[in-house]
């Protein structure tokens, strides 16, 4: 019997030790941190920028690849097909002749007949876009650290608006780009999530924007002013900066130069969710460093420090970085 066991004990033992040093090769791995998951939004109802968009889808994920693994994207696009309306006739001219009128109500009724395909094509559309954003119901938002709107306008037919906003004070990260405060301004909940709403703009102008908190990891590869080229630059409404964690901002409107305060970036708290909004990233040379672009008007320093700048912001919301 002694000796069954003792050879017992010569098989276990390798085995066993083998199994120690298994796991202790394994553990490291199960031990690193998964990717935190980001769910792009680049759907639009109103005005579509295009070519920032198409940036965005190009860019984005460049700059998790170079993230080492500390986050990944997932787009939800424009369903394709979106029709576009008949345009209506002009109102005949006072004194028309009667050709004119008979050649207008011709007009009129093609314009009727045009106008009932368009309601029907834009519905099936409309339920297409519906689909698409059902990845931002409540079972689906499960699945993600965070979500970005890049360039949304518009009411996006989003399934649960109050389970969206749930989502991110529970801990959610909401990450906001451009004109994603030219979405929802029906919605009073959005707007006070995001600090402020899409007022106007005017033409395009080289700025100096203020880095009010060169510790936010948004800003720490950006110094004390950053100096952008060509730029459309916003201004808000139903801001509050005492609500709000200011990152950068201009201390002159951008096209008449009246002394002010006009806010351009921010983060803020929503109940445990993190938030962060930057109101550039119009233009498709802010987004891209490519020096082969045409066209180019900002250097490529400059969407550099533009993609440092959206970077540090993700890492903040996502709590992957930390304010000094």
């Amino acid at each position: 019997m002694s000796e069954m066991i003792n050879k017992m004990r010569k098989t276990l033992i390798p085995f066993l030790a083998g199994v120690v040093l298994a796991c202790q090769v394994v553990s490291p791995v199960r031990a690193a941190a998964a990717a935190k998951k980001i769910l792009v939004v680049t759907t639009t109802t109103g005005f579509r920028h295009s070519g920032s968009i198409a940036s965005s889808q190009k860019v984005l994920p460049q700059l998790a690849e170079q993230s080492n693994g500390a986050f990944t994207f997932e787009f939800v696009n424009q369903p394709k097909g979106k029709p576009g309306g008949p345009h209506k006739p002009k109102d005949l001219p006072p004194g028309a002749t009667t050709e004119q009128q008979a050649s207008h109500k011709a007009a009129l009724e093609q314009f009727s007949k045009e106008q009932s395909t368009y309601e029907a094509d834009e519905a099936k559309w409309n339920e297409t876009l519906k689909q698409a954003l059902m990845k931002l119901s409540p079972d689906s938002l499960k699945n993600y650290d965070a979500v970005m709107f890049a360039n949304t306008t518009g009411d996006l037919p989003i399934p649960d608006k109050e389970g969206f906003l749930n989502w991110i004070k529970a801990g959610g990260a909401f990450i906001a780009v451009h004109s994603a405060s030219d979405t929802f301004h029906g919605w009073p909940g959005y707007i006070d999530m995001l600090g402020g709403e899409f007022l106007t703009h005017g033409a395009q102008v080289g700025v100096e924007c203020l880095n009010v908190n060169p510790g936010h990891p948004a800003n720490q590869k950006l110094g004390r002013s950053w100096v952008i080229s060509q730029e459309e630059i916003y201004r808000f409404k139903n801001y509050n900066g005492t609500k709000v964690n200011d990152l950068l901002f201009l201390d002159k409107h951008p096209n008449d130069k009246t002394p002010g305060h006009y806010p351009v970036s921010w983060s803020k708290n929503y109940g445990k969710g993190h938030v962060f909004y930057t109101s550039l990233g119009h233009r498709e040379d802010i987004w891209d460093a490519d020096p082969a672009m045409k066209d180019r008007k900002n250097p490529v320093e400059v969407s550099l420090a533009y993609q440092a700048h959206l970077v540090g912001g993700i890492k903040w919301a996502l709590g992957l970085a930390d304010s000094k």
